[in-house]
């Protein structure tokens, strides 16, 4: 449990760190949506969907998952 806090505040902490999501991990990017500013929303929802066909059977599913989710802010 503590790796997955300390992992998504590393994460978290990218948000705010940089803009160019070509530089992140896929993994990664699944992990900060519903973080991401307004104002880098469709940067980065390119990158994502850029990179969807490429995703493996995983990596797929937990996008999709990530996306139900209801947005907690």
């Amino acid at each position: 449990m503590k790796k997955i806090a300390l992992i998504s505040l590393l994460l978290f902490s990218f948000v705010f760190a940089k803009e160019d999501y070509s530089e992140m991990s896929t993994q990664e990017l699944i992990a900060i949506i519903g973080y991401v500013k307004d104002d880098n929303k469709d940067s980065f929802l390119k990158e994502l969907n850029s990179r969807l066909p490429f995703m493996s059977d995983s990596e797929k599913e937990l996008y999709e998952k990530t996306l139900e989710k209801p947005e907690e802010k």
